[in-house]
């Protein structure tokens, strides 16, 4: 049986991979920090913010397409990471496999 998802839940998927896609057309240089940015900021939501809570997450999801258009102008190069989201990567075995050569 396979597992269904809500509107919210897809509307949250379709804008991770959407952030996801528009890391790859920055900068080389500048695409893991994009892409550590991405991650940081949906897992650190997805671990404080409880899924029956929607209208927080609604508005996330209103914030978070706000956001990405700026990033998704091609004049935005580069983007700011913080000591946070570095510790989060060094510790993270999602960022860890994400960005281990293949």
């Amino acid at each position: 049986m396979s597992s269904r998802h809500s509107g919210v839940q897809k509307e949250v998927f379709a804008l991770y991979r959407r952030a996801l896609r528009m890391t790859n057309t920055k900068p080389p240089l500048a695409r893991p920090k994009f892409r550590l940015f991405v991650q940081y900021t949906f897992r650190t939501n997805a671990t404080n913010i409880t899924p029956r809570d929607v209208s927080t997450i609604e508005h996330l999801l209103r914030k978070g397409r706000r956001q990405l258009e700026m990033y998704e102008d091609p004049s935005v190069k580069d983007c700011w990471v913080s000591q946070d989201m570095k510790t989060w990567a060094d510790s993270s075995p999602i960022t860890r496999r994400s960005s281990s050569p293949s």
